[in-house]
């Protein structure tokens, strides 16, 4: 018999349950001027996964069916996209609904630890996320890499971001994946959780993997931005923000790439120096003071 050919992947079937991103409204500025402007439109949306209530959502809601394949993924409740059967999303009742083709196996002690995390508009992680770290196999150094120049690259892209909700409304973190200095994917939400999630949600949809890629986000890197970027195989981030102690030091056990305080020309490497290949600035000349 002829060998069997291998079968494609099993994609859920999705909604594209589009919403309005802003909301305008009219408010008094400091000249007693009466304007118009834009905001966020934050709305709630509960995840449901096979008829039972998981967790509720503060988003902006640009893509909830990726949201929400993505959540699981990083929750680990899921192992793989063809677990999914279909993701609805409606807004008429802020929800999503998720159905799995098999259940989703030990769901109620995989969601009974929950950990508050720092994430805008509160974000949770479960408890046993935690419990699989040491799962994560991230790309060496010698296949990992990145040029100051392309992170300069990078960061050029970030700030042209054409149609960007943060130029137009502000209060949102954005989150790119990049392959070089090609932007894959751009999502913003109120919170940066969301955005990562939302990314992984799109990587298993069209098959990315992350070895070769780049995280950026705006937002700072706590221990839940470096553990959903592992967990989706990205070994470098760049932030515009700044790190806190339990990130650097998750990174740093996974081996993983961090730049923060980036914009322009200026950041800082916090973890993972053998995967970055320095250009270094010119040093600038002290001024000299000259006295009358």
């Amino acid at each position: 018999m002829p060998p069997t050919a291998p079968q494609p992947p099993r994609l859920p079937l999705l909604t594209r349950a589009g919403c309005a991103l802003t909301r305008e409204i009219e408010v008094l500025d400091e000249y007693g001027d009466r304007r118009s402007i834009h905001i966020p439109d934050e709305r709630p949306l509960t995840l449901y996964v096979d008829r039972r209530e998981l967790v509720t959502l503060m988003t902006l809601g640009a893509e909830p069916e990726l949201l929400a394949l993505g959540y699981l993924r990083n929750q680990r409740l899921v192992a793989s996209a063809d677990e999914v059967l279909s993701i609805t999303a409606d807004w008429d009742v802020n929800a999503v609904a998720v159905r799995t083709r098999a259940g989703v196996e030990e769901f109620e002690r995989k969601t009974a630890s929950r950990v508050v995390t720092t994430g805008c508009g509160q974000g949770t992680v479960f408890g046993n996320m935690m419990d699989g770290l040491q799962q994560v196999q991230l790309p060496d150094a010698a296949s990992a890499r990145i040029r100051q120049s392309m992170l300069r690259e990078i960061l050029e892209v970030m700030r042209q971001q054409p149609d960007s909700i943060h130029r137009k409304a502000g209060s949102v973190h954005g989150c790119a994946l990049f392959r070089g200095n090609e932007k894959l994917m751009f999502v913003e939400d109120v919170g940066r959780h969301n955005a990562i999630d939302t990314i992984a949600g799109w990587m298993w949809m069209h098959g990315v993997h992350g070895a070769d890629k780049v995280f950026y986000t705006t937002g700072r890197l706590t221990s839940e931005m470096v553990m959903k970027s592992a967990q989706i195989g990205v070994p470098i981030i760049v932030s515009r923000n700044g790190v806190t102690a339990m990130g650097h030091e998750m990174a740093t056990r996974l081996g993983m790439t961090l730049f923060g305080r980036a914009a322009n020309r200026h950041f800082i490497c916090y973890t993972g120096f053998e995967r970055f290949d320095s250009e270094p600035e010119p040093q600038r000349a002290p001024m000299r003071v000259v006295s009358g």
